[in-house]
């Protein structure tokens, strides 16, 4: 999972290709995605030639904001590290991924889905009835 991750970030433009992280977050990961009960899971699929290997990644978390029109009982659900091995793009990979990833957040209740979107997979999410939206969002790093 987390070389898929990589493979996402390393198709960022600026983005640190470093992979320091990947053996401190490798435990977070796994405890994240045992919890039956949690608010995290991946969906993936293996690549059928490299039994142990993936192929396609998509993660996502459900958060609780406070509920407004549309979605009274604040349940939003974020999709992040779609990523696919760049051989094996344009095979439905990514779509299975993220519908996998939407049903589990309708089992959820969840009642809004947000995620940031490339240029290059922008036509797949439109596709699953995703819209642009203003975004005015800011970022602080700690």
């Amino acid at each position: 999972m987390l070389r898929l991750r990589q493979v996402m970030i390393d198709s960022m433009p600026g983005a640190d290709t470093s992979t320091q992280w990947h053996a401190e977050s490798l435990p977070t990961v796994r405890r994240r995605l045992a919890d039956p009960d949690g608010d995290f899971a991946a969906f993936v699929i293996d690549r059928p030639e490299r039994p142990g290997s993936l192929v396609a990644l998509v993660a996502g978390t459900v958060e609780y904001r406070i509920g407004r029109t549309g979605n009274p009982h604040g349940s939003v659900g974020h999709v992040f590290s779609v990523a696919t091995d760049p051989d094996a793009r344009r095979r439905g990979h990514a779509r299975a991924c993220v519908e996998a990833l939407l049903d589990w957040f309708r089992d959820k209740g969840v009642a809004q889905v947000d995620l940031n979107a490339s240029a290059e997979a922008e036509p797949l999410y439109a596709s699953l009835g995703f819209a642009r939206k203003p975004a005015p969002s800011m970022r602080l790093n700690l």
